[in-house]
């Protein structure tokens, strides 16, 4: 199966300069945890809701003047539509995440693969993978109790 196939198309993504309570009333209202940030037609980074939580909320900083510049993950890590799900999948345990953009060959974001959409979507043979992130994570929660 290919990334096109199982990810989530029609992904907006924000400026470095937008408010961040107005990406986190975004993410509450379309029920994501996950949003690029594009700057000059480029992808530069991404914030997902622990960003919020852990960057801004829990650090105490005034949410009236922060930006997703202030809590964003700076870089950016991405497949191609036309990857498969297998070697998608590897980029996201290699790289620790759980978001991929997607883009098309000529480096246009066209979505965004998710775990979620890997679980809802791929055929039982690729679940593995998706097994070893999930018992990575949980095995991170139980060192964190």
């Amino acid at each position: 199966m290919l990334v096109k196939e199982a990810m989530t198309g029609k992904v907006r993504w924000y400026s470095p300069d937008t408010p961040i309570r107005e990406v986190a009333r975004a993410m509450r209202d379309e029920g994501i945890g996950c949003v690029p940030i594009g700057e000059n037609d480029r992808l530069v980074g991404m914030i997902t809701d622990r960003d919020i939580t852990c960057r801004a909320v829990a650090a105490g900083e005034s949410l009236d003047k922060l930006t997703c510049r202030a809590v964003m993950s700076p870089g950016i890590f991405f497949c191609f539509e036309d990857q498969t799900l297998e070697q998608a999948l590897g980029q996201m345990q290699e790289r620790q995440v759980h978001h991929l953009p997607v883009l098309n060959r000529q480096k246009r974001m066209t979505g965004l693969i998710s775990l979620g959409d890997v679980a809802l979507k791929a055929e039982s043979a690729i679940l593995a993978p998706l097994a070893k992130i999930a018992a990575r994570d949980a095995e991170r929660h139980l060192r964190a109790a």
